[in-house]
């Protein structure tokens, strides 16, 4: 990495360049800012992140940050209503945003020319937002309807209620979306004051990707958002969930025709030296998880699971899911079952197999086989600007830019043996919370 100084406008910073292109500096009212030059393309992501997701949530205000976001697209006094959507689509251009366990993001992608527009609408609604008693009334009921959409599906039901069991203090027991008690009774106030705490320029990372000159996009950047003032200190989170110490079981019935085991176990942290060895454990299992939202999956008939459960006729469908998350979180299996099969025949048949991986290492062609169907993942979630802009903000979301450009040496790095100490440590009955979905019918 070479660090130099850069001088302009009356102001100095400190750029980090990587071997990879990557810069990296950060304005004096605590801005992150990424830049990566990528010139395949006349386009250009910018993206937004905020340090707040449902990890900096209590009881009483779960789901408050989801509803945050959806408050940033009410607009402001510079772009009112939906003027900022009509302006993006007259140009040729998406955008979005999400909220996690432990983030937001907004983005914008657009050509290259119309980039600026992005840094406009994004350090506006910084500081902007409106929030009207009007407003805020009428996502409640948006975000009402979505809560009682998902629960229209019993794998949203059973996850929720495994979560919940899984964490007893964290704030990862409960779901992004909150507990409809919550969207109830969260107040205009409320989402007003989550909005002016976690929404500072020293809580967020702006990244940009793509075909743009550096010095003139940080001058444009100081001049959207420099101006910005400094916010408070963030409260950070501090419930430490505690060790569990025994399975735990959820029984959940519900309508419809079809049974569901879900088996979620305690997990270590994206930054965790065991992480990547499960990524491979995962890969072995039931194919490999994408971390990033928009990098799409890749078949797993060839993982274990599928060939055990699925092609034996137990399951109509087996996956797994494995989240990059900043405090431990949970690596869960999902089984569907098959009609005329019991949950209980498929479990002992899941235990099996979870059983054979803690007891005998992976051959050497099982691994490779894994390790390479993980980094075909991962360079499938990298093939474009938005990717980029997204991996580039997640990475230092962690507190740690080197995680993303690391990721296939750490890959490359894992061995049987890792993978076989992991499955020991993560796949313990005694770290499972299993939930069974039992239809009414």
């Amino acid at each position: 990495m070479v660090l130099c100084i850069e001088v302009w406008v009356g102001v100095t910073m400190a750029l980090a360049t990587a071997d990879n292109g990557i810069i990296k500096t950060r304005l004096r009212n605590g801005l992150t800012v990424i830049l990566r030059e990528v010139h395949t393309a006349p386009v250009t992501t910018f993206w937004v992140w905020y340090r707040v997701g449902s990890r900096n949530e209590y009881s009483g205000r779960t789901g408050i940050s989801h509803w945050v976001e959806h408050m940033q697209f009410r607009g402001t006094n510079a772009f009112p209503a939906d003027t900022a959507e009509r302006a993006i689509s007259r140009v040729g251009g998406v955008w979005n945003a999400m909220t996690s366990l432990d983030w937001t993001a907004y983005f914008e992608t657009l050509p290259s020319d119309q980039i600026e527009l992005a840094l406009r609408i994004e350090s506006d609604r910084m500081v902007n937002c409106r929030y009207s008693k009007r407003d805020v009334e009428a996502e409640r009921t948006v975000i009402i309807s979505e809560r009682q959409g998902s629960e229209n599906h019993p794998l949203f039901l059973l996850s929720e209620e495994v979560q919940a069991a899984a964490f007893r203090v964290h704030p990862y027991h409960h779901e992004v979306i909150g507990d409809q008690v919550d969207i109830e009774s969260i107040t205009r106030d409320d989402l007003y004051e989550h909005y002016r705490t976690y929404y500072t320029p020293n809580n967020a990372i702006a990244v940009v990707v793509g075909d743009f000159r550096t010095r003139p996009m940080l001058k444009l950047i100081r001049e959207c958002f420099g101006q910005h003032a400094k916010g408070p200190k963030t409260p950070k989170c501090l419930r430490t969930e505690p060790p569990q110490r025994g399975e735990r079981r959820v029984y959940l019935e519900g309508e419809g025709q079809t049974a569901y085991l879900y088996m979620a176990c305690r997990a270590p942290s994206a930054l965790a030296l065991e992480f990547f060895p499960l990524l491979v454990l995962d890969s072995v299992l039931a194919g490999p998880s994408a971390l990033n939202l928009f990098g799409g999956g890749i078949g797993n008939k060839t993982s274990r699971l599928y060939k055990a459960l699925v092609l034996s006729e137990l399951a109509a469908s087996v996956s797994g899911s494995l989240s990059a998350t900043i405090d431990p979180f949970l690596y869960s299996i999902t089984c569907t079952v098959r009609e005329g099969r019991s949950i209980e025949e498929l479990e002992s048949a899941l235990d099996e197999q979870l059983q054979r991986v803690m007891e005998e290492p992976l051959t050497r062609q099982e691994l490779n086989t894994a390790i390479k169907q993980s980094k075909a993942l991962f360079a499938y979630s990298a093939e474009s600007v938005s990717n980029l802009g997204f991996w580039y903000g997640f990475s230092e979301n962690l507190e740690d830019t080197g995680w993303f450009s690391d990721y296939i040496h750490h890959l490359s790095s894992v061995t049987a043996g890792d993978v076989q100490r992991v499955a020991i440590q993560v796949l313990a009955r005694s770290n499972r919370t299993v939930g069974h979905y039992i239809p009414e019918t």
